[in-house]
């Protein structure tokens, strides 16, 4: 994580001043740590007494937020030696921003605690409240040495223009987080994709139901989110809590974070034409919809790409992060271009991941695709095979039938579903990866594959004769993990990509995991249809 010293909370950036801060890393082992580091103007840097790095002049602090990392302007290289090692920061203002960002890379194997209960005279309740002991302001410049840089005497009193200052804590904030969240990546209370994925899906169980209480649970969800937005938007850029689990609500360049999690404000934006706070849906929406048309990372044909683990890689999760977002922005657009662009946009993106994500052999997709690696197979995983077919079907289901790309969008899911139902086990369920004899059977994939093939059903994509079976053993499946309270078990963890099957046989399973309620839900529904059809 960053350490982050805002000098501007605690004393006035208006004149040029100079300030300290102050802590001990403790080491398990002598270490070279690289770290990286922003900062406002000039800064020098102590490690037992010896400067490390030094800059001088006018700059300003900047972060940069990647897919899954932070970068920040500058690097260099701190030596700590085994046991407790002082970590002296001298920064700048010149009478603007005021600043300094620090964080460590995972290079080093070290364990590293920063404390300054290990100061002399300062007690755990102290470092308790902040990592950092800060003093100041001194009206001097960077290169004027003070008395701080020699000695720490907790509680002595120096003087700047006759007004007395002494070491103390960073101004400490109440800030927001999340308790019992479990499981971790798949908590209801986290912002994200399949958090939001469920607020999406009983949204429309109240659209199918006519039962007010699921409505409410989507206006409820997503009214806290927009309400949430200052508090986060504080906490991540006044207070430095970039790895906060809510920053990601706020500038985060990933589909998983950005159009995904929007669903839920774009489906009430459709569903209810009047509502207190629509303009603010509204411009959460359109922000999303600016993003994915000029901002987000794309191949040079449009498709949808990440950087990580290497730059231009091709998720199939990726078609149910985007390919949904955009076809409802469509949908729900009212300018005629506005929604022609989003629609061919939904429709060439379906085509774009089957170029490079889709096995024409197998009729199954692969995980991911690796530019920089083409030739890396990656494994059959059930959710992403799960999450491709559910965008497939998802265009299928709204793009008119005279756009020319439907015909060549309704084969793939054709013979897609071909694929898949070929590795159906004889439970009903999926393994987790569909073509591996030694993967267990899982909820999640078995949920939005089963929801998948009964849409086609319902909608006359599929032969019923030839088809209803495999979803009636998904569904009777999918039965014998929901217990007598509503709990459902034996759903996969938030999971990276791999091209070893190992790294997905090994990845826990949860309960209650939103990554198999949301299409848990969206399966009872279509279910529920074709039981009426039959």
């Amino acid at each position: 994580g960053i350490e982050f010293i805002n000098f501007d909370r605690n004393f006035s950036a208006s004149a040029p001043s100079v300030a300290y801060a102050l802590t001990v890393v403790t080491s398990d082992q002598e270490t070279d740590l690289p770290v990286e580091i922003s900062h406002n103007d000039g800064i020098k840097i102590w490690v037992n007494d010896r400067l490390v790095y030094e800059k001088v002049g006018k700059k300003e602090a900047k972060v940069v937020e990647l897919e899954r990392s932070i970068a920040l302007t500058d690097r260099f290289t701190l030596h700590f030696q085994q046991g407790d090692n002082r970590l002296l920061i001298k920064s700048e203002t010149q009478g603007n921003a005021w600043k300094v960002y620090l964080q460590p890379l995972p290079e080093s194997k070290a364990s590293l605690q920063f404390a300054p209960d290990h100061l002399p005279d300062v007690s755990s309740e102290v470092a308790s409240l902040s990592n950092w002991l800060i003093l100041g302001p001194f009206s001097k410049g960077i290169n004027e040495p003070l008395a701080p840089e020699k000695e720490f005497i907790a509680g002595k009193i120096y003087e700047n223009q006759g007004k007395p200052i002494t070491w103390s804590v960073p101004r400490t904030e109440l800030v927001g987080d999340v308790y019992g969240a479990n499981p971790l990546f798949g908590s209801l209370v986290d912002y994200n994709y399949h958090t939001a994925g469920v607020a999406w899906a009983i949204g429309n169980l109240g659209q199918f139901t006519g039962e007010k209480k699921y409505l409410d649970y989507l206006s409820h969800y997503c009214n806290f989110i927009l309400e949430s937005v200052p508090a986060i938007a504080f906490e991540k850029y006044d207070l430095g809590r970039y790895s906060s689990r809510h920053a990601f609500l706020i500038d985060k360049p990933l589909l998983d974070f950005t159009t995904a999690p929007a669903l839920p404000f774009l489906y009430r934006l459709q569903i209810e034409e009047k509502f207190e706070n629509r303009k603010s849906y509204e411009a959460f929406v359109t922000n999303i919809q600016d993003y994915v048309r000029k901002r987000q990372l794309r191949l040079e044909d449009g498709t949808l790409a990440r950087e990580t683990p290497f730059k231009y890689s091709i998720w199939s999760d990726d078609m149910f992060m985007g390919i949904p977002f955009l076809l409802h922005s469509g949908l729900y657009a009212k300018d005629r271009e506005k929604k022609k662009e989003f629609l061919d946009d939904a429709a060439r993106q379906i085509l774009g991941f089957s170029k490079r994500v889709f096995d024409p052999k197998k009729n199954l997709f692969v995980h991911a695709h690796y530019t920089e690696n083409p030739g890396l197979k990656l494994p059959y995983w059930s959710r992403a095979n799960g999450w491709a077919i559910w965008a497939t079907s998802e265009v299928l289901l709204h793009l008119p039938k005279n756009h020319q790309h439907y015909k060549e969008i309704l084969a793939l899911y054709q013979k897609h579903v071909d694929g898949i139902v070929k590795t159906q086990d004889e439970s009903g369920f999926y393994k987790n990866l569909l073509t591996d004899p030694q993967s267990e059977v899982e909820t999640s994939g078995t949920a939005i594959i089963t929801m998948a093939i009964a849409r086609g059903l319902n909608n006359g994509w599929l032969n019923k004769q030839k088809y209803l079976s495999y979803a009636e053993k998904g569904w009777q499946a999918l039965t014998t993990v929901i217990d007598a309270q509503g709990k459902v078990s034996n759903i996969i963890i938030g999971t990276m990509s791999s091209e070893d099957p190992n790294y997905y046989r090994k990845q826990p399973v949860a309960e209650d995991d939103s990554h198999g309620l949301l299409g848990l839900i969206f399966a009872g529904m279509e279910m529920q249809k074709l039981s009426r059809y039959k």
